[in-house]
């Protein structure tokens, strides 16, 4: 069934309400006051129930009228986003930009390149969201993200474009006291094996999951991010390898202690990637920006490229 309540009847019944009268609406719409009054009418007609109270000299809602109305004005903002929706894309502006940046590395620095972005293009809606290992390339694959920040390996398939950021180093932390702290360095990778492995789970829904570092040891503790892998080896609830940059605070105020394995797990390298077909400004942009960056491994953060 068709809505007799058009966009039309909505602008006409907010003019009123808002200059209060039907002549004063006509004039803000360009329209003879007949023209007004018809539209009115017919919706009254349509509905079945009146809009206006005519009783008194000034044009003021019923209860219904009011209802219509302001129900109405919610409708004539999201068309009016919609417009501006379809016209920003007409030019080549996303909607809205997905961004999934890998758990090894802080989200801080990326929010500068956002709030810079958004002095731009404020209209363009950003969806950040966090993955892990080979959940970086699955979300680009699966379509789930226009970007992803900190990728590590290959690309699982062809298609996509790659910039190296640089190299994530690894050290194998245990929290401060722990019984490993006793032993000789380098320590033998079987000497930890009474004692549980912090393992990051892959957050790849349809590509097979990665592993990366894991030990052999007894048990294994499961966590989501590496937020919570670097909080549990602070607890002495396991042990395990954490990218170097993300805990200076903790192995600056003693809860962390770096250990030396007779096997030292080798630096990795990360990479933002995005699809070859995507054109869209906004893409465009960050990809300009991360290009001009890379990863200091050893502050973690992201800086300005040096210039030759």
């Amino acid at each position: 069934m068709i809505s007799p309540i058009t966009l039309d009847a909505l602008l006409t019944l907010d003019a009123i309400e808002r200059r209060h009268s039907f002549a004063a609406a006509a004039e803000e719409l360009f329209r003879v006051p007949s023209a007004i009054s018809y539209t009115v009418n017919k919706l009254e007609e349509d509905l079945g129930v009146p809009l206006f109270d005519r009783s008194r000299r000034k044009a003021e809602l019923t209860p219904v009228g009011r209802l219509v109305l302001e129900q109405g004005r919610q409708i004539l903002k999201a068309t009016d986003e919609l417009t501006a929706m379809a016209r920003r894309a007409a030019d080549g502006w996303e909607v809205e930009l997905r961004i999934a940046i890998d758990s090894v590395l802080d989200c801080a620095p990326f929010y500068k390149l956002i709030e810079e972005f958004q002095h731009i293009q404020p209209k363009t809606e950003m969806i950040l969201t966090e993955e892990v290992l080979g959940g970086s390339w699955d979300a680009l694959s699966d379509d789930r993200c226009d970007l992803v920040i900190g990728a590590s390996g290959a690309p699982p398939s062809s298609g996509f474009s790659i910039h190296s950021l640089g190299h994530v180093g690894f050290d194998f932390a245990v929290a401060s006291g722990h019984p490993l702290t006793e032993l000789p360095q380098p320590i033998p990778t079987s000497a930890i094996q009474d004692y549980p492995t912090v393992i990051v789970a892959d957050s790849s829904r349809h590509l097979p999951a990665r592993s990366s570092g894991l030990l052999d040891g007894r048990s294994r503790i499961i966590v989501p991010t590496i937020d919570h892998k670097i909080d549990a080896q602070c607890k002495g609830l396991g042990v395990g390898y954490l990218p170097h940059h993300r805990i200076t605070e903790e192995l600056a105020d003693g809860r962390l202690e770096i250990l030396t394995l007779d096997a030292p797990r080798p630096p990795s390298e990360i990479s933002v990637a995005w699809p070859r077909g995507n054109t869209g400004k906004g893409l465009k942009w960050f990809v300009d920006r991360l290009k001009q960056m890379h990863f200091d491994p050893e502050h973690g953060v992201i800086v300005k490229a040096k210039e030759d």
